[in-house]
């Protein structure tokens, strides 16, 4: 009889996971030995969030939710937050969270605490397993509930006693109940473990894993898109703002892009959606979106809500037409009220606006000027770029990285001020090639998303640009890509500062306590590892440091860079609650 390891790697197989996240656990090695059996590979981290953030990445990259087995208690508690920016980003993954053995449940068993209260506020489902014959159908609902409608985690508790051969778990129990005596209250004991484990095993085997069915997108409802043609084609000056939602579905991204061309609509892009039309498409437009946003007589929301990022629906004109497409019923109206709000999957629903080819009204003047404006910004980003900072100017930074990036690069991006800085001068090339954490603004997404993004696409560059306070957080999963093989170029810029922190609170409150760090030595960690180190202290000497680091991860080997960037005002002011 298969143990129930062995049904869940079954399962996962069958869902085509690729690769199991975790930090092992002696209440969830079955699961571990059972997915290495049937080939899935086994990616084992330094911390649980790490598995789980590389779950994320899985999911984005590729369409298929991603998976991290943890062991119970503080493994599932180590993952809240990566859990927590999975929900927020609309991400699915499956967390297998291991559990004490359904007879020690609430009886103070090592590590025994109550997950499900803990995950439930943080996940689309949360539930547990109490015997063998309930894995295999729990786990396949489980893949297909992080799928349909609005995507996200999943999590589901296998007790111990599930997962382990019968043999063994005969033997725990029959310890458990040890002892010659006859009493009545041993007795009771030892038919109750009896009964317990014959329900624990009961039809153990009576599921079999299946291919799974593919959730199907959400449809718009009949006339949405004949409404928003009638719309669109009196518009002047339309704006299209697309978000990752519109690319939960990598595999038709192709079709995405065909029907933004088609719309020949100008766009702006956030999340997963930068990179979508490459680094140069005429209709891709990335500075003073504020600007644009005020000034559009119609703005179509793809997938985006009116967040803190829209500051809350205020940077669009209440003179302008709102469209709003969204898989939410409540992200679709989030602090705005749209003239036409769409609660469908955004890719198709501008699939099935572009087949409708609306003719749009001469708009040449208005993408004229978006592009003046893009130009003026390029401009004074590269004149900024210039100006002479102590240690190494960090635009110059990112605009050395953007000249080395190769076209089937992936950016990954950790960090507040530095990171910002990158997100306006480095360019992703090709879609599905930015991966940033969302909405959550987490910190220490980093290491995991590359770990995910490199598995899934072995043959492309994958760059981390940290910042030095993030780097902190991960950078001891460069063991990680050491024992893996897997050649990670990380950029840390390194200002000695919590930098998007420090640069208003000194100036609001004159103070910056609790915003320092020192300028330590990130390469010589990472050396430490087994990886490769590189120190920058010199804008000369960026060129290099980056060939190099190009060079070593085409050998198969890791590299951490560290930049000693200066202080600058390019960002002053720029924070956003």
């Amino acid at each position: 009889m298969k143990h129930g390891g062995q049904l869940i790697a079954e399962v996962l197989q069958a869902q085509g996971v690729r690769f199991l996240f975790t930090l092992c656990g002696g209440h969830i090695s079955p699961i571990l030995v059972g997915a290495k059996n049937l080939g899935i590979r086994v990616i084992d981290t330094r911390h649980e969030a790490t598995a789980v953030f590389a779950a994320d990445a899985v999911a984005r990259n590729s369409g298929v939710p991603g998976v991290a087995a943890v062991t119970a208690g503080p493994g599932v508690t180590n993952t809240i937050t990566a859990i927590k920016n999975a929900q927020l980003a609309q991400s699915p993954l499956i967390l297998l969270g291991g559990g004490t053995a359904t007879v020690l449940k609430d009886r103070g068993a090592l590590q025994d605490i109550d997950h499900l209260a803990l995950l439930s506020p943080h996940v689309k489902w949360a539930t547990r397993c109490t015997a063998v014959r309930e894995l295999v159908p729990t786990l396949e609902r489980a893949f297909q509930i992080a799928q349909e409608g609005v995507p996200g985690p999943v999590f589901v508790e296998t007790p111990v006693d599930l997962l382990y051969p019968e043999s063994n778990v005969r033997e725990f129990y029959g310890a458990k109940s040890a002892g010659k005596s006859k009493s009545l209250a041993e007795k009771a004991l030892q038919a109750y473990l009896r009964l317990n484990l014959a329900r624990v095993f009961f039809g153990a085997n009576r599921h079999t894993a299946k291919a799974p069915q593919p959730p199907k997108a959400q449809q718009p409802f009949p006339g949405a898109v004949a409404r928003a043609v009638t719309k669109l084609q009196r518009a002047k000056r339309p704006v299209l703002l697309i978000g990752s939602q519109a690319t939960l579905r990598p595999t038709e991204i192709d079709r995405l892009v065909k029907a933004v061309e088609e719309l020949g609509v100008p766009v702006f892009l956030s999340g997963m959606a930068r990179g979508l039309l490459g680094a140069k498409h005429p209709l891709w437009f990335r500075h003073k979106r504020t600007a644009a946003l005020k000034e559009a007589d119609l703005v179509m929301l793809a997938g985006v809500p009116c967040d803190f990022r829209l500051d809350y629906g205020l940077q669009i004109s209440r003179r302008a037409t709102l469209i709003s497409v969204n898989r939410s019923e409540i992200d679709v109206r989030k602090n705005r009220k749209p003239q036409l709000a769409v609660v469908a999957d955004p890719m198709a629903f501008l699939v099935a606006l572009a087949d409708s080819t609306p003719k749009l009204a001469d708009i040449t003047p208005w993408k004229a000027k978006l592009k003046a404006r893009n130009d003026e910004r390029n401009t004074q980003i590269a004149e900024q770029s210039e100006a002479s900072t102590e240690w190494v100017n960090p635009l110059r930074v990112c605009q050395a990285i953007d000249a080395t990036l190769a076209d089937d690069s992936v950016q990954v991006v950790d960090g507040g001020d530095f990171v910002a800085t990158a997100s306006y001068i480095t360019r992703p090339r090709t879609p599905l090639s930015w991966l940033d954490p969302g909405v959550f603004g987490t910190l220490g997404v980093g290491a995991g998303f590359a770990l995910g993004a490199k598995l899934c696409r072995p043959d492309a560059e994958v760059w981390l640009l940290y910042g030095d306070g993030s780097a902190g957080y991960s950078i001891a999963e460069f063991d990680t890509f050491v024992r893996h093989g897997l050649p990670v170029i990380a950029v840390v810029g390194n200002d000695a500062s919590w930098g998007q922190i420090a640069r208003d609170q000194v100036t609001l409150l004159g103070d910056d306590v609790g915003t320092v760090l020192a300028r330590s030595d990130y390469h010589r960690v990472a050396e430490g590892f087994g990886a490769k180190g590189l120190l920058v202290t010199d804008p000369d000497e960026l060129p290099e440091a980056l060939a190099q680091a190009k060079r070593w991860a085409a050998e198969g080997k890791p590299v951490l860079i560290n930049v000693h960037i200066g202080k600058t005002e390019f960002r002053k002011g720029s924070i956003s609650m």
